[in-house]
């Protein structure tokens, strides 16, 4: 299970755990009295995931009362479902006001992604790189055995055979994942593709709350372990084991685990990119329709563009993921990007329908919503979500009124929701050669010196806006409001290997792809502020206008400015927006003295790669540098 080095001399009871690696064979498996195969939905799934020497090994190890293999069915969401109810983990919604949906509350200190309690144990410490933490695999597998013997006794084991991707897709990966959290199992219901047949080799996943219980012991409503919380990754091995949280990403595997950290190091060997990007269609008034990806830090507007409402007339946008996109090189030469989920994860609190109409209306029915408030009309409320309720329970399950100092909800309160329920759903979201796409956005939060939108030079440069992405702290994060954060490709909390060694793997992909699919990229900024601390671009609805420059750019329809940071717009769209001139010119406005600052900030943030940053970003750092000293001609 853990490595063949700790396993041989591992005993259990006197029975020896061996090392199954990725072998697919199945055996024999007769579990013990206390170990019983349970079905919970209608039926199991027919490839017998239980069987497999891996599950054995763990079952064996764990010591669960029950074993359930998971069939993704209905009548086991819903009966998992009545289990939180009865553990006073959530509560039914009012099914006239939100039709099969869960309010649910955690621990008050299991509320969020815990990165330093995140872990690539990749076999070199180099491999892992400076922006990971790293500790030696054999030791990191010592300590998780501990903790993992016993861990489930009194619980039932769930074991969740699972798909991140379109089944059959050329790109996407299976996975089993092992819980003993049923609201891990009821969210991954949402998040993935859950019950699907596992043929040969598949990337494990274990995961527990780490609090067995003893005879008759009843259990608390959100069990976790505080202490010992721990996010393992296994890059070579393919593997995630997180003990001690069952909170979001630390305990939905299929997401951040899977789907960047592991499936990250995975593009590299295979020559594919996974990465923390929405994913959209824009569709012109001639019915011409091309994809967007995008990635942004925390709290710069990714959700919002991913379910963009138009305002320009015939212009549309639909949507196929808010958070991840698995890209390869297709057949005819194009980028072609899925997204792996079937689910959106997003944070509640600012989500109205001002800020996201769609989002509201995606989320009506089949939703968990947890750590927001529970209103007295069996309903939910988040700050930003309209006027408050005259008295609700707030997510730490106590009363609560609008007189109240503390928040209602939690700021990172969240919504788990279908992705077929979202009403701009694009048409081939889940065509398993993927949409091709067009142009690659990377923004951040910046109130002055990036302008709203600019294009780059080229590949190379765009991987270097991409390398250099930063974004300005707010009060929602810790530090002070304003400090510059690097966070390359927005990928810092998710890259599983040495970031520089990523670096080159997108510059390598230039060669890939067919010159005439090659995307273009760009940045943007849409939090730029006037010098009296107003936002000058009123953002939201009103990107698509940037959206549609994009996509001209990509037709050869719209003409551009060299400036000494790329391209710019020589003219927008900016019908029926009344908008300041002044406030257009500051918002490209080129301040080189500032320029040249932020360039050191990026140059010494890039310099923790040492030998690893790779010649191309030293090439164009030199060059911004002679362009913004007038020493180098636009190019």
């Amino acid at each position: 299970m853990f490595g063949v080095e700790f396993c041989k001399i591992l005993t259990l009871s006197g029975l020896k755990i061996l090392q199954s690696g990725l072998k697919s064979h199945e055996q024999n498996f007769q579990p013990t009295q206390s170990q019983k195969i349970v079905k919970i939905g209608p039926k199991n799934v027919q490839s017998r995931v239980v069987m497999h020497s891996w599950v054995q090994e763990i079952v064996a190890l764990c010591q669960p009362e029950r074993v359930h293999e998971c069939d993704g069915s209905d009548a086991e969401y819903d009966k998992l479902a009545e289990i939180l109810v009865q553990s006073g983990c959530a509560r039914n919604l009012n099914p006239k006001k939100r039709p099969h949906s869960l309010w649910c509350h955690s621990h008050p200190e299991d509320v969020a992604r815990v990165e330093k309690d995140t872990y690539i144990c990749s076999r070199k410490k180099e491999d892992a790189g400076p922006t990971n933490n790293w500790e030696d695999p054999i030791q990191m597998k010592a300590r998780l055995n501990k903790l993992f013997s016993g861990c489930m006794r009194g619980r039932t084991l769930y074991v969740i055979p699972f798909s991140m991707g379109p089944v059959d897709s050329p790109l996407s990966q299976v996975a089993v994942q092992i819980t003993d959290s049923p609201y891990v199992v009821c969210n991954m219901h949402i998040m993935a593709r859950v019950g699907v047949k596992i043929r040969g080799p598949f990337i494990k996943c274990l995961h527990s709350v780490g609090v067995p219980l003893k005879p008759g012991e009843v259990d608390s409503f959100w069990p976790c372990r505080l202490d010992s919380r721990y996010i393992v990754h296994f890059p070579e091995e393919e593997s995630v084991i997180s003990f001690g949280s069952s909170y979001g990403g630390n305990a939905l595997l299929g997401k951040k685990s899977v789907a960047l950290r592991i499936a990250s190091a995975m593009g590299r060997n295979k020559g594919f990119l996974a990465e923390h990007m929405l994913i959209l269609g824009l569709e012109n008034p001639q019915g011409e329709k091309k994809y967007i990806a995008a990635a942004f830090p925390s709290m710069c507007g990714k959700t919002n563009l991913a379910m963009l409402r138009s305002t320009l007339p015939g212009w549309r946008v639909t949507c196929l993921g808010d958070d991840i996109a698995w890209m390869h090189v297709g057949k005819d030469g194009s980028l072609r990007a899925i997204n792996p989920e079937t689910g959106f994860f997003g944070v509640a609190p600012g989500t109205s329908f001002k800020t996201n109409p769609y989002a509201m209306e995606t989320i009506t029915k089949n939703t968990i919503f947890t750590n927001t408030a529970y209103t007295s009309d069996g309903d939910v409320f988040w700050e930003g979500d309209g006027d408050p309720p005259s008295h609700a329970t707030s997510w730490l399950n106590e009363p609560w009124d609008p007189s109240m100092k503390t928040p209602a909800a939690h700021p990172n309160a969240r919504f788990t929701t279908p992705t077929h329920q979202c009403p701009i759903l694009d048409s081939a979201w889940n065509d398993p050669e993927g949409v091709p796409i067009s142009a690659i956005i990377f923004g951040g939060r910046r109130a002055t010196t990036v302008p709203l939108i600019v294009e780059a030079f080229s590949w190379q440069h765009g991987v270097f806006y991409g390398a250099s992405i930063s974004s300005e702290t707010t009060a929602a994060a810790a530090g002070i409001v304003g400090t510059v954060r690097h966070d390359p490709f927005a990928m810092l909390p998710f890259c599983g290997y040495n970031m520089g060694d990523y670096f080159a793997h997108w510059l390598s992909m230039e060669k890939s792809i067919h010159k005439k699919f090659l995307p273009r990229i760009y940045q943007v900024n849409w939090f730029r502020k006037s010098a009296s601390g107003a936002y000058l671009w009123p953002g939201f609805c009103e990107n698509v206008r940037i959206l549609k420059w994009v996509f001209e750019r990509c037709n050869h329809d719209a003409e551009a400015i060299p400036s000494p940071i790329g391209y710019l717009p020589q003219e927008l769209d900016l019908s029926s927006l009344h908008l300041e001139s002044d406030s257009l010119r500051e918002l490209f406005f080129i301040d080189k003295m500032k320029l040249k600052e932020d360039l050191l900030g990026v140059e010494q943030y890039l310099s923790i790669f040492e030998e690893k940053l790779p010649q191309g970003l030293r090439e164009e750092m030199q060059l911004l540098k002679e362009r913004l000293n007038d020493t180098h001609p636009m190019n």
